[in-house]
């Protein structure tokens, strides 16, 4: 076990940088958006590729971010039973939902992502619209945001099957977002 929870730590390390280079994201998403709002109406100008830019920046913070999300456990759950059930009970419901749910969707989409990466990268697409950007970042972002999504559920089913081993404490804890 705690073989697997060094992986576990790495896999949590690495969703942690990209998930803090995503919130770094936000603040260029918002500085791009605001420079071309300031060129566009100051001087009548703009690009599609400051506005391309922005849905790539913004992909980046969604798809990637989400693992680290899942890794601090402030993903949205369906709380039916979750919050009235104890700690171990927790446990088992984030297993279950890790083993039949969440991997298995993850590394599917990250299979029918990866041959979209691999044409646009070969043919080298680029946008329709005039001063486009080229589409194989974003499409490898929608790749590897799956693939670290399955990392993270794999570092997170770690942890769990750990915790009912006794090896670490892990907070299940889980505040309903306010209504």
């Amino acid at each position: 076990m705690p073989a697997f929870l060094s992986v576990s730590r790495l896999i949590d390390s690495v969703s942690q940088f990209i998930g803090k280079t995503a919130d770094y994201m936000v603040l260029f998403c918002c500085l791009i958006s605001a420079g071309n709002a300031t060129v566009r109406y100051l001087f009548n100008y703009s690009s599609n590729g400051w506005l391309e830019i922005q849905w790539y920046l913004f992909a980046y913070i969604v798809v990637l971010g989400a693992a680290h999300t899942l890794r601090n456990n402030e993903h949205v759950r369906v709380d039916l039973i979750y919050g009235s059930v104890s700690d171990k009970a927790r446990i088992w419901i984030d297993i279950i939902g890790l083993i039949v749910f969440l991997i298995p969707a993850c590394f599917f989409l990250a299979y029918l992502c990866w041959p979209y990466f691999v044409i646009a990268f070969q043919q080298g697409e680029i946008s329709a619209n005039a001063g486009g950007l080229i589409r194989w970042p974003v499409k490898l972002i929608l790749f590897a945001g799956f693939a670290l999504l399955v990392l993270q559920g794999i570092s997170e089913l770690i942890k769990r099957v750990a915790a009912l081993s006794g090896y670490i404490q892990l907070e299940t804890k889980y505040e309903k977002p306010l209504q």
